[in-house]
Formats: C-alpha cells, sequence, structure tokens
C-alpha cells in the first residue's frame, strides 16, 4: 500500500512539498511521461509549477490549486502501478475528477467525497464495454435517460452526447428491454455541396450516420453489428423516412438534431410508440440548414422543456472529453457569438431609436 508525507511551507512563499511512496523509479517515469509532458499537462490545467526530484516534488501556486496538484499527483501515481499513462489518459482523468470545478473541491472529487451518494452512480454495459460516466452531466444523462423515455442532450462537439446515447441503445438491446435500435438524423450537408452520391439509400445516408456506426463497432464489433443490421435488429433510416410509423418497443437516437426543421422534430417525437425510448442529440451552435430556416431543436427546447417526462441536459465546454484544446475552441466560438448577439441587439437598438 502506498505511503505519503507532505510537508507544507508557509502560505507566503505559496509551495508545498509533496514526497510520493513507495519509492518506484519506473512508476515515477510512469507518472512523469515522456520528457515531463504528463506534468507540464497538469500544470497548464492548474495553473501551478511543479518540479521533482525522484519521488520529491515540490509545487507552487495558489493554495487550492495546489492541493488540487497533490490529489491529482497522488492519485495519478497509484493508477500508475496497474496502466500505462499517456497524455490522453491524463487529460481524461483530469477531466473525470471535475478539474474545471472549484478548486477547493477538486481534492474532495479526487478521495471520492463527491455531493452525489455513490449509490447514484451509473455505468453502462454495453457489448464488449463497460461504460462509466465522465463528470456530472454524463452522469445525469444516463440517469435522465434511464427515468425518462424521451431525453434530449444538447451541447458541443466532443461532449460524449451521441457515444453516451449509443451504449444505452445497445444494453437495452441486449437486456431485451427493446426490441430494435433506430439510428436516425437529418441528411444536411455541413455547409458543403457533396453533390449526387451513387448507391442505394443505405450507401446514400451511411457518412452522415458514420458516428453512431464508430460507437456501435466500437461496442459490438464489426461482424455482430453487420448481422444485426441484415435482420433489421439495428435500423439504419434518413429521417423524412420515419413519417407515417408508429415506433414500439424500440430504441431511437436521433442525431445532429439542430439540422431538423420544426416539422421534422414533431414528426419524429409524434412516432415515439409504447416501450419506446427515445434521445435526441444536437449542437445548437452548428446549424446548417439552409436559406436561415429555424431550428427544429430550438423550437423543441422552447415548447417542451417544462413537460413531464421528458428530460434535457444541457452540456458545455467543460464536458469535452476530446483533445484539451477543443474545449479552448469551444470557449473562443461562443465568447465570440456573445459579442456578436451583443453588437446586433444594440445595433437593432439604435434603428429603432
Amino acid at each position: 500500500m502506498m505511503t505519503k508525507k507532505m510537508t507544507h511551507e508557509t502560505v507566503q512563499t505559496k509551495a508545498t512539498q509533496l514526497v510520493l511512496e513507495p519509492v518506484d523509479n519506473s512508476r515515477l517515469v510512469n507518472l512523469c511521461g515522456q520528457l515531463d509532458e504528463h506534468l507540464r499537462l497538469i500544470e497548464r490545467r492548474l495553473a501551478v509549477q511543479i518540479a521533482n526530484r525522484g519521488n520529491l516534488f515540490k509545487i507552487t501556486g495558489k493554495p487550492d490549486d495546489r492541493d488540487a496538484a497533490i490529489a491529482v499527483l497522488e492519485s495519478l501515481y497509484e493508477e500508475s502501478n496497474n496502466l500505462v499513462l499517456d497524455p490522453q489518459r491524463v487529460h481524461l482523468f483530469l477531466q473525470e475528477s471535475g478539474i474545471e470545478a472549484q478548486t477547493k473541491n477538486i481534492a474532495q472529487t479526487l478521495n471520492n467525497e463527491t455531493v452525489d451518494p455513490p449509490g447514484n452512480e451509473v455505468s453502462i454495459l454495453a457489448g464488449r464495454s463497460l461504460i462509466k460516466p465522465r463528470g456530472k452531466n454524463q452522469q445525469d444523462y444516463l440517469q435522465r435517460v434511464l427515468q425518462h423515455d424521451i431525453n434530449f442532450g444538447i451541447g458541443p462537439a466532443g461532449t460524449g452526447k451521441t457515444f453516451l446515447a449509443v451504449a444505452c441503445a445497445v444494453q437495452a438491446l441486449e437486456r431485451d428491454q427493446v426490441r430494435r435500435i433506430i439510428l436516425t438524423r437529418p441528411a444536411v450537408e455541413a455547409g458543403e455541396n457533396l453533390g449526387f452520391l451513387p448507391g442505394d439509400l443505405s450507401q446514400k445516408i451511411d457518412p452522415y450516420l458514420r458516428p453512431l456506426y464508430d460507437a456501435l463497432y466500437e461496442m459490438l464489433g464489426f461482424e455482430k453489428v453487420g448481422k444485426l443490421i441484415e435482420r433489421n435488429v439495428i435500423e439504419v433510416a434518413p429521417l423524412a423516412f420515419m413519417r407515417g410509423r408508429s415506433l414500439n418497443e424500440s430504441f431511437i437516437i436521433l442525431d445532429e438534431a439542430q439540422n431538423t426543421t420544426r416539422e421534422q422534430m414533431k414528426m419524429f417525437l409524434t412516432r415515439i410508440g409504447f416501450g419506446s425510448t427515445a434521445i435526441v442529440t444536437g449542437d445548437i451552435t452548428q446549424i446548417d440548414l439552409p436559406g436561415g430556416r429555424p431550428s427544429g431543436l430550438n423550437h423543441a427546447i422552447n415548447v417542451l422543456s417544462k413537460v413531464k417526462g421528458i428530460s434535457f441536459t444541457n452540456f458545455n465546454s467543460k464536458d469535452v472529453v476530446r483533445h484539451a484544446l477543443v474545449q479552448k475552441i469551444v470557449d473562443a466560438y461562443e465568447k465570440s457569438d456573445r459579442l456578436e448577439e451583443k453588437q446586433e441587439n444594440s445595433a437593432s437598438a439604435k434603428k429603432r431609436t
């Protein structure tokens, strides 16, 4: 069992010493990464400076940031005994640990002293994958899907809303809670004109559904997914082909819902039959509808937000589990959009006066 010894210096020096024990050079190399890249990643995320000599670490920064860094280093050192750490794993660990929350709560989070009781934690067993949510919003998302028949997951790319939706669908199918999975999305090109697409219906819409396929392949494997599609247990259909259907005992996922029209969204939501669960995912900042048409997702949020039995989970940049720069890109675009909206409102106000 790992033992540790910490010696706190005075607050004025803004530094803390941490001794990681037992001393294990291979684990220390694993913890620090090639050319100390893992330490540099922790420094950037927590606004601290980390210097080390062997198993003695000196952390400089604000008190709460230092405490958070200590908790991270201790936890990662423990993980280093069983896992090979890499920058992606360290990034995801920081993300899962709620590192963007107030730093005074981070040490508690890493020591499992979370606000929510452990009994509320949810994980998904989908095929050959055990999927655990990363962060509070993903946890809430899964809990709501289990409790509601219609669910909305709204937020930027990389927050896991589509992947988790597919995981819930696979688990429901394997537990015989539903008879089939239906994947659909509007076939709207993302600002590009791709021209005529050859092939049958499935081949034409496959490129638009690639993120859903990728998630299925990861959980079930190529061969099993292929067989389930052949037997129509997994059905892929363009949104336009959903009209007139009544979908009973199905798990239905509508992806990229920001590109639905109001009429399409209403049509989709009224297809839901008995014993079915639906998840609608989308990013309202990436609407590609031609001619500036209003988004059906935006309209549904306004119309249905107070309807009992429908859940809404809003993700933000802090939930992004891709490259660390993705979160910064999302924040930069949101800031730019707010500025443009403010300028437009100001210009409109001047015209009225």
